[in-house]
C-alpha cells in the first residue's frame, strides 16, 4: 500500500469502519484508566485491559494470576468506576493476560 494512501486511511474523518475502532479503542482505554484511578495504590497498575460485553458484563484483564486475585476483591468499586465512566454494567469478570509483561 502506498503510503499516501495508508495516511488517507489513517485520517480521522468522522466516519467509517476506521474510525470506529480508534473510537471503541480510545473509549476501553479510558475505561481502563478509570478502573486504575478506582483502584487502591497498590493495585492501581495490575490491570491491562478492560472491556464491557453486550450483556452488561464488565470485564477486567490483570497482569498475572495473584494480582487477578486481589482485584477480585474490588468488583463493588470496578462496577462503579465504570457506570462513572458511562458504561452500563452489571457485572464484573476478572482474566489475567496470557502475555509476558515487564
Amino acid at each position: 500500500m502506498a503510503a499516501g494512501k495508508l495516511q488517507d486511511l489513517l485520517k480521522r474523518s468522522g466516519n467509517g469502519e476506521l474510525e470506529t475502532l480508534v473510537r471503541r479503542a480510545q473509549r476501553l482505554d479510558s475505561l481502563a484508566s478509570a478502573l486504575c484511578r478506582a483502584l487502591p495504590e497498590e493495585l492501581s497498575g495490575d490491570i491491562v485491559a478492560a472491556n464491557v460485553r453486550e450483556n452488561g458484563e464488565l470485564v477486567v484483564v490483570c497482569r498475572s494470576s495473584a494480582r487477578a486475585a486481589r482485584v477480585r476483591y474490588e468488583g463493588e468499586t470496578l462496577l462503579a468506576a465504570a457506570s462513572s465512566a458511562g458504561e452500563s454494567v452489571t457485572r464484573v469478570s476478572i482474566r489475567v493476560s496470557h502475555e509476558s509483561l515487564p
